[in-house]
């Protein structure tokens, strides 16, 4: 190893283990110098280089510029540019989605958005949504009984979308990432999609979105503490 391939890595290590809790060296991945990811916004394109060799090209969906406005509240989608790190690899990643996502859905139906609370909310026919072990679902007035929500289903009732609280079961969304996801920090990741029409669009809510090939391809040889930059 050259000494300028020790210095990168003992950067990357110092780095790492002060962003990511838990993270052994003995375990960690280290990324060569001459090796990155460039992502083009532009062009809607990511390329993992080394040196001066283009290992992989490959078409991505970028975020999509839009700004979603409720009352007093903003969300601005947009992809960070700059030097990057990946922080994090992970398969079969769940998603939580965040606020944002049921305010989307709220304002494409015209409905209204709440928040679940632990303690349980209350419906206008008198029956109570509730949280039993971690699964949302309904108690009727003065019963006993709980029914529990289907957790692949928005909950809506009273024309409003209830927002699970989070660590329910209801807040978690299988399969929407991909096989896999690259944690580039601040809730941005490389990851995949159930929806391949949206490789090479500016569809994303911030993420970069690559199709299952070429997510694969990158999550087996881009390591943890590559840099990227988004341009």
């Amino acid at each position: 190893m050259s000494a300028a391939t020790l210095r990168y890595a003992l950067a990357v290590v110092s780095a790492l283990t002060g962003l990511v809790p838990g993270v052994r060296l003995a375990h960690l991945e280290v990324a060569p110098p001459a090796l990155r990811v460039e992502i083009s916004i532009h062009a809607r394109r990511l390329w993992v280089i080394e040196g001066t060799d283009t290992l992989r090209s490959a078409s991505i969906a970028v975020a999509s510029g839009q700004t979603l406005r409720v009352g007093t509240r903003r969300w601005r989608f947009d992809t960070p540019r700059g030097r990057l790190l990946v922080l994090h690899k992970s398969e079969d990643p769940v998603w939580t989605p965040p606020e944002w996502h049921y305010v989307e859905i709220a304002v494409a139906q015209s409905l209204r958005v709440r928040a679940l609370t632990t303690k349980g909310t209350r419906l206008s026919d008198g029956r109570v949504i509730a949280l039993r072990d971690s699964v949302v679902g309904i108690e009727a007035d003065g019963d006993s009984s709980f029914v529990a929500l289907p957790l692949d289903e928005h909950i809506i009732f009273d024309s409003t979308v209830f927002i699970p609280p989070v660590g329910s079961r209801n807040r978690r969304i299988v399969g929407e990432l991909g096989r896999y996801a690259l944690d580039l920090g601040g809730g941005y990741l490389i990851h995949g999609t159930r929806d391949s029409t949206t490789i090479g669009t500016a569809s994303t809510h911030g993420c970069i979105r690559l199709a299952d090939d070429d997510l694969a391809w990158v999550y087996e040889h881009v390591p943890l503490g590559a840099v990227v930059w988004v341009r």
